[in-house]
């Protein structure tokens, strides 16, 4: 795949680094000449010292021919300006950080793909492990829906009872699914006869959210509330 990143600093280094990684062809404009001279240190890809916002530079960077752009700069209006002149080269595939929630509105008339406040996901993923020390990952899916990974400890009731059971005996609620099941580095596949063991590493769907009743299911009074 051909990809152009804009911006090099702490959000599109680790995206230079995974999308090099898998020998995707890669160029990067950073506009920043120091950020940019690291950067092509660094990685087998095709860095331009370059500001993203002019035409002349993205032609130059091969956007005609690229599969996506994706803009990680900290500012809005530059990510913006990047997205509606990839738009106007019709890259396939627009990608881009917002800072502003009060924008998302804007990128999203354009067609792009967006990702809001990185510094805030981090933030709620840094309390969240807090909070709840069994869930290793977690996706919002909607206002309230959310898609997560937690590890099923001593005392939940879903330890020790089939899929099929817990249905049956209400552990399981009717908005919580279990996706798939990972036990010492091999995924099983959830159907009714299998059964949930302490150690397992579940990935749920739940509609409402991980809330209290649904870390219930599958930590049983491990939640930080409960050690008061």
């Amino acid at each position: 795949m051909y990809v152009i990143i804009v911006g090099a600093g702490s959000i599109g280094t680790p995206l230079i680094e995974l999308a090099t990684r898998q020998r995707n062809n890669v160029v990067v404009i950073e506009n920043d000449a120091d950020v940019a001279e690291k950067a092509a240190t660094n990685y087998d890809c095709l860095v331009l010292n370059a500001d993203a916002t002019v035409m002349e530079n993205l032609e130059e960077a091969g956007a005609d021919e690229a599969d996506a752009i994706i803009s990680t700069t900290d500012q809005d209006a530059v990510n913006i300006m990047v997205m509606l002149l990839a738009k106007e080269l019709e890259v396939p595939s627009l990608v881009s950080v917002v800072h502003n929630p009060e924008h998302m509105r804007v990128f999203r008339q354009i067609g792009v793909n967006v990702l809001e406040n990185p510094q805030h996901l981090i933030a709620e993923y840094l309390f969240r492990a807090v909070q709840r020390p069994s869930v290793k990952d977690f996706m919002h899916i909607g206002d309230e829906a959310e898609v997560f990974e937690i590890t099923v400890t001593e005392g939940s009731p879903i330890a020790g009872q089939t899929l099929q059971t817990a249905g049956e005996m209400g552990i399981l609620g009717d908005d919580v699914l279990v996706v798939a099941i990972e036990r010492n580095e091999t995924v099983i596949t959830p159907r009714g006869d299998v059964e949930v063991r302490v150690g397992d590493l579940l990935t749920v769907f739940s509609k409402q959210g991980f809330t209290p009743d649904v870390m219930d299911m599958f930590t049983g009074s491990e939640r930080i509330e409960s050690r008061k």
